[in-house]
């Protein structure tokens, strides 16, 4: 085993502020930007290219704070990143099956610290990982990208549509929004009955109790507190707890329409944070923007073709 400062040389970041960064899309050279998210990477967003030289592909980043600590990602673009990110630069040549490996050592860590109270910021250099002699053998024997190949030929970055003719709609205008209820561990009884918290994975489930249901299926969830403005489709009935907001469809559903509906929410999560919460009331004046038909309403059938355009698709309900 060796310290991590021993296999790379540890910087911390740019330290950036993605809501002071102009956002473009990667089509148009737009440069990754890194938080401390546990989904897409730690990618955020993409954002105009500054006078300072983003990192460069193929360096390792590492959360050190927020809910999810010690998340690390292997960079395949040029990137800036946000407070609280480590940047890891290998001190000698390694493959991309080695990075990953190392990533799963670094998360595996993550035990020792805890969010808002003992983070990683002093103590990553120190972090035990593997030497590459005691790399398993089926490290490099291991299929990477194969599957992540396929599915880049067709994600949604290389699907041609001009988001610049999409108008905004407020949400309340799409969705009747409705809060979760507080339900403490104490209360919580053993059940089948899907609990959504604050969290930013497992489609928002953080438990299961036996009280019954609070809210119905075929809603959108999303975080007002702590993983501020994670969005999930729940297909079946639930309970969400106080800090989650429920948005009830105006419209017919589909899983589908969910979906890209969601990946639409989860972009305005910028502008919100663990000091300006997304509450009912706030949520209620927020916008997002949708394709829009002729008409000037929501364009969900368009929305439902994309979705179902897309690598996996098949499994769609």
């Amino acid at each position: 085993m060796k310290k991590l400062n021993e296999l790379f040389d540890v910087a911390y970041g740019n330290k950036l502020d993605l809501n002071k960064m102009t956002r473009v899309s990667r089509r148009d050279g737009g440069i990754n930007f890194v938080g401390r998210s546990s989904q897409n990477h730690g990618v955020t967003g993409t954002v105009a290219q500054l006078d300072i030289k983003p990192y460069e592909a193929g360096l390792l980043t590492v959360a050190l704070g927020g809910t999810k600590l010690l998340c690390s990602f292997v960079q395949e673009h040029p990137f800036y990143t946000a407070q609280n990110v480590a940047v890891l630069r290998p001190k000698e040549e390694m493959s991309f099956a080695q990075k990953l490996f190392i990533c799963i050592c670094i998360r595996h860590n993550r035990f020792r610290y805890s969010a808002f109270g003992r983070e990683a910021n002093r103590t990553l250099r120190e972090l035990l990982v593997p030497d590459f002699t005691d790399f398993p053998e089926w490290v490099e024997g291991a299929e990477v990208g194969s599957i992540g190949d396929k599915a880049l030929a067709r994600a949604p970055d290389t699907v041609a549509f001009d988001t610049s003719t999409w108008r905004a709609f407020p949400l309340s205008a799409l969705f009747d929004l409705k809060k979760g209820r507080r339900l403490t561990k104490a209360q919580m009884t053993k059940g089948a009955t899907p609990f959504i918290g604050a969290i930013d994975g497992n489609n928002g489930v953080s438990t299961s109790v036996g009280q019954s249901p609070i809210h119905q299926g075929n809603t959108i969830t999303v975080n007002y507190n702590g993983s501020v403005g994670e969005a999930f489709y729940q297909a079946e009935p639930f309970w969400a707890s106080d800090d989650v907001n429920v948005l009830y469809p105006k419209f017919k559903m589909t899983p589908a329409l969910a979906l890209f509906l969601t990946t639409v929410i989860r972009r305005e999560k910028y502008r919100f944070n663990y000091g300006r919460k997304w509450h009912l009331d706030r949520m209620s004046q927020s916008e997002i923007r949708l394709p829009a038909n002729s008409a000037g309403t929501p364009d969900f059938a368009y929305m439902e073709n994309f979705m179902h355009s897309l690598p996996y698709s098949s499994q769609l309900p």
